[in-house]
């Protein structure tokens, strides 16, 4: 009768160790669970979804645009585009808001090419974004909402937002600013009048007051008085004078090379 194998409780022993691991391609070893209760999970990495740039091109130099539902008295606006727009796409622009006078009210805002801040927009390294209002006058809440949807919509600088108008539109940018005092980094009324009574509000935004003295339209005491009552508050206001060129401040305004540069270094902290 043979004797037992002597090498048999080896191999067995062998066994059951290789019954708790297994080889993996490299020749390390993982652990396999034993317990009836332990389950393997397969782990997929999760899938990185590239985030979409949400920057549209866009045609630069003037074009009209029609808004595909009114806001308020407001169906049309000039959008103003500089060149390098579409290929600086990380780059945030400065953006005006322009605000038209009565002259300009009406239903083609074409009209707006020739008025005004559009008027000299040739070679400006800002957008400009001026509406046109259909009839009356302007509307806060609807300029308000026109405005939280045009940030939405370019790529743009939050901190340097700026607003300007003129007649209509100037006294419009006083009342503006005085109601959203923290949403413009300055702003620039022309041959306009405003509400001396709130106009503190606007002791830490830059302003620039254009009238001329002669205005058989607006008197410039109007801006006048704003201005006195600004400065008495504080406020970090210029006022430029004309003593003469009747209601039209704004030519000689929106052609001094020095406004843009002041305009542009202000800017929201």
């Amino acid at each position: 009768m043979k004797k037992p194998f002597k090498a048999l409780p080896m191999l067995l022993a062998a066994l059951s160790l290789c019954s708790m691991l297994a080889c993996t391609k490299e020749g390390s070893y993982i652990t396999v669970p034993t317990k009836t209760s332990d389950t393997t999970k397969t782990v997929t990495p999760p899938v990185t979804t590239p985030v979409q740039d949400s920057f549209q091109l866009r045609d630069t130099g003037i074009t009209i645009v029609t808004l595909s539902k009114a806001v308020g008295n407001m169906k049309q606006y000039l959008q103003y585009i500089p060149a390098g727009y579409n290929e600086k796409k990380t780059y945030k622009w400065p953006i005006v808001f322009f605000l038209h006078g009565t002259g300009e009210i009406g239903n083609d805002a074409n009209v707006l090419r020739n008025v005004g801040l559009p008027k000299v927009s040739a070679g400006k390294q800002f957008i400009i974004i001026a509406p046109q209002c259909t009839a009356n006058w302007w509307n806060l809440d609807a300029l308000q909402t026109f405005y939280l949807s045009m940030i939405k919509q370019y790529h743009i600088d939050s901190s340097r937002i700026y607003l300007t108008g003129l007649s209509m539109g100037g006294m419009q940018t006083w009342d503006w600013a005085i109601d959203k005092p923290a949403q413009f980094a300055a702003i620039v009324p022309i041959s306009a009048n405003g509400d001396t009574s709130k106009v503190k509000v606007l002791k830490n935004l830059p302003v620039w007051v254009f009238h001329n003295a002669d205005d058989p339209t607006v008197s410039v005491w109007g801006d006048r008085l704003m201005v006195d009552a600004l400065k008495n508050a504080g406020g970090n206001v210029k006022y430029t004078e004309n003593a003469t060129g009747g209601h039209d401040a704004w030519d000689k305004a929106y052609a001094m090379p020095e406004l843009y540069t002041w305009l542009l270094a202000q800017k929201k902290p």
